[in-house]
């Protein structure tokens, strides 16, 4: 089947929360995750869709994360394990919602036309605590991460116009091996293989930061903590 762009949001980020809440999960914080649908033609530029933006431009955005992407048939395993139907398309903050498609069957340096605009896939998403601040589930960023359920970004390799409805066309696929999948059992397995990690950090269209952290690992032999990321000022 052909994958198909469902939905398309953009926002810009937006202070929520009670400054001085007791709570951690109702203090104020600042997030571009409250996005809104939009329809008709978009333009899509290196950095992102047109009206889009990001709070945390340290973690967020920039060329490598132009467009995040999250698959349309998630939302029904959300809305079904955490019995919460509030979780639905465009709640993860994502750009591109794609019908017709998972982690499984999307690999590092996919490239594919859409509208004028052609984009290539360059990492996995690594979740943060933001998702679980908004829906008040404190270990939503974990759940996310080790379901594999993760989605992905694209860079954008030629500017232009995009829209709801238009599907994504395969030009290129040079790393069939590393799929989004295959990315996040290496970089959050337990006990990935230590060849395949050198291997994969040298795949040449994955994006920087995930090279360097898979760099340290070998260099080290050490794990980053990812508590800070996934929990951060939820607790």
């Amino acid at each position: 089947m052909d994958m198909i762009l469902k939905k398309v949001f953009v926002g810009l980020p937006q202070k929520v929360g009670v400054k001085d809440a007791k709570n951690p999960m109702e203090r104020e914080w600042e997030s571009g995750i409250f996005k809104q649908p939009i329809q008709g033609p978009v333009l899509l530029t290196k950095t992102g869709l047109l009206g889009d933006g990001q709070a945390d431009r340290e973690n967020h955005g920039g060329p490598e994360k132009a467009v995040f992407v999250y698959p349309f048939e998630h939302y029904e395993n959300w809305q079904k394990e955490l019995n919460a139907t509030e979780i639905g398309p465009g709640a993860m903050g994502e750009n591109f919602l794609l019908e017709n498609v998972k982690e499984d069957i999307v690999a590092i340096g996919d490239t594919y036309q859409i509208g004028d605009a052609i984009v290539q896939v360059s990492q996995p998403r690594q979740p943060c605590w933001k998702p679980a601040r908004r829906f008040k589930i404190k270990n939503l960023a974990l759940l996310i991460q080790n379901s594999g359920r993760t989605g992905w970004y694209f860079r954008v390799l030629k500017e232009g116009n995009i829209e709801v409805g238009q599907k994504l066309t395969l030009i290129e696929r040079p790393y069939p091996k590393w799929t989004i999948s295959k990315c996040n059992e290496i970089m959050h397995g337990t006990s990935p293989n230590p060849e395949e990690v050198r291997e994969f950090a040298q795949c040449e269209l994955l994006a920087q930061n995930w090279k360097n952290t898979l760099n340290k690992r070998i260099a080290t032999g050490e794990t980053s903590d990812i508590r800070k990321r996934v929990i951060g000022p939820n607790e």
